[in-house]
């Protein structure tokens, strides 16, 4: 067991690792995910309202009411981008106002970069960061080793389009590190002889900025809420009373958050951006694009060459075969329950839903949350390799997962289109034309090859000081 020093310091090196990660590269500013979120941002900033008028020529995903347009997207990421963009404002003192942007320009790129990339560095970046700590805790709160711990974390946050996605103000990578975070402090709060209501707490309020990021938490991380319920059944009912307190205060501050910029954007808490999407059809179908699993979808989005996730991430197979070495232990089969339980239903949600493949993605993107409660079996998935075979079979498969996906956050992960294998001709063919996204090479002047390789050397030496953390003598 590592002592609460040495704890600290792995979990610190860890830190500084998946936020250098995630924050070293970039994607595209114009996307039209990336720009509707910071639209709506710089209106709120500048103006005053949610309203993206002024944009509307700039991005696809949008929404319109009357004579108005908005952002389509849940308001989480927009409203987490306030700082950054306060921030951008005052450091170069423009606004939207003294630029008259236009797509592929210069100098309308570089305006919005800059606002795109301090959100992304201060949002998704920081939160899968917290997400790659909360994994190695739990890890190691249930016995695993520090290494054990390690392994989970970076397969986790490294090992995955979890990187790639960071590098985005896209929802996903907030989210499902949210619900990492929930997943801990579930397990935190309902673990000994009483229930912790601050980590309850937290489990609510990370659920509940989940849901204001992207609406679809409210489906994918019902097994969260699923582990805490079943957890708390053993204690008496005064007990379970504070916890329910406890989770429901964070809930409600989120649910106020909602509701207050629905009042502020659309002048009713009854609307959602979604109910007014432009040019997607297929929005109107069940709920919101929401039908039922797909068969053939499900394939795509597991082994297809298109869109599949064990392309992108290899290490998927290792967190499910200790999802299931969880389930079979007395200990922690509710753990294991729990995860297998959220993989199923991120793949039934990513097969039901009319967009599944999401367009210009590496990987199947809407199935990320699913990272979230894969990440639970890599540590049990190490332990049970004993031998030096084994763990040399693991961390090989670990060593592809970060490869391919250092590649594809290098490079871009809101690519692939329509191409039968995207990941290699268009991912790395960008790669091998070093066309690639750093903050060196975007803004000061760097090859994007230096940028690229100074990453590596960062990333060597905090990757060496965590290697030896987890073996310095206990």
């Amino acid at each position: 067991m590592s002592t609460p020093v040495r704890t600290g310091q792995i979990a610190g090196l860890i830190f500084v690792l998946v936020w250098l990660s995630c924050a070293w590269f970039g994607s595209w500013e114009w996307n039209p995910n990336n720009a509707t979120r910071i639209f709506a941002t710089m209106s709120i900033v500048e103006d005053g309202d949610a309203t993206i008028d002024q944009f509307d020529g700039l991005t696809m995903d949008k929404a319109r009411f009357g004579d108005h347009v908005y952002s389509d997207k849940a308001p989480g990421m927009t409203l987490l981008a306030i700082p950054a963009v306060v921030v951008a404002n005052a450091g170069s003192g423009m606004t939207s106002r003294d630029m008259s942007l236009s797509m592929y320009d210069g100098p309308s790129s570089d305006f919005l970069r800059l606002r795109v990339r301090l959100a992304a560095i201060s949002t998704s970046a920081l939160l899968t960061a917290v997400g790659a700590v909360a994994v190695f805790l739990l890890a190691v709160g249930l016995g695993a080793t520090s290494g054990a711990g390690v392994f989970a974390a970076v397969a986790f946050a490294l090992g995955t389009p979890m990187w790639g996605w960071s590098t985005t103000i896209f929802g996903h990578a907030a989210t499902t590190a949210l619900l990492a975070i929930a997943l801990w402090a579930s397990w935190r709060g309902t673990d000994g002889d009483r229930p912790d209501a601050q980590m309850v707490t937290i489990a609510g309020a990370a659920l509940g900025a989940a849901v204001v990021i992207e609406f679809s938490a409210l489906v994918t991380g019902f097994a969260v809420g699923g582990l805490a319920l079943w957890r708390l059944r053993r204690f008496p009912a005064a007990e379970i009373r504070r916890i329910a307190i406890a989770a429901a205060i964070p809930a409600l501050v989120a649910l106020t958050v909602l509701v207050g910029y629905n009042l502020f954007a659309f002048g009713t808490p009854f609307r959602l951006g979604y109910q007014g999407v432009v040019g997607f059809d297929g929005m109107n179908q069940g709920l919101f694009g929401l039908t039922y699993p797909k068969p053939d979808v499900l394939w795509e989005i597991t082994f297809g060459t298109r869109r599949g996730v064990l392309w992108v991430a290899p290490v998927a197979v290792v967190g499910l075969f200790g999802l299931a070495l969880l389930a079979r232990a007395p200990t922690t089969r509710a753990l294991g329950v729990t995860g297998l339980a959220g993989v199923a239903i991120a793949l039934c949600y990513n097969a039901a839903y009319v967009y599944w493949d999401g367009g210009n993605s590496t990987g199947p993107r809407h199935l990320m949350p699913a990272m979230a409660y894969l990440s639970l079996g890599f540590a049990p998935a190490w332990m049970w390799a004993r031998t030096a075979l084994w763990r040399d079979i693991l961390s090989l498969v670990l060593a592809v997962s970060v490869g391919v996906n250092l590649v594809i956050a290098s490079a871009e992960i809101a690519t692939g289109g329509r191409d039968d294998f995207p990941l290699w001709t268009d991912v790395f063919t960008r790669f091998s034309n070093n066309d690639l996204r750093t903050i060196p090479s975007e803004w000061f002047g760097w090859s994007p090859a230096a940028g690229f390789w100074l990453y590596v050397v960062l990333a060597a030496g905090l990757s060496a000081a965590l290697v030896r953390a987890v073996r310095s003598p206990r």
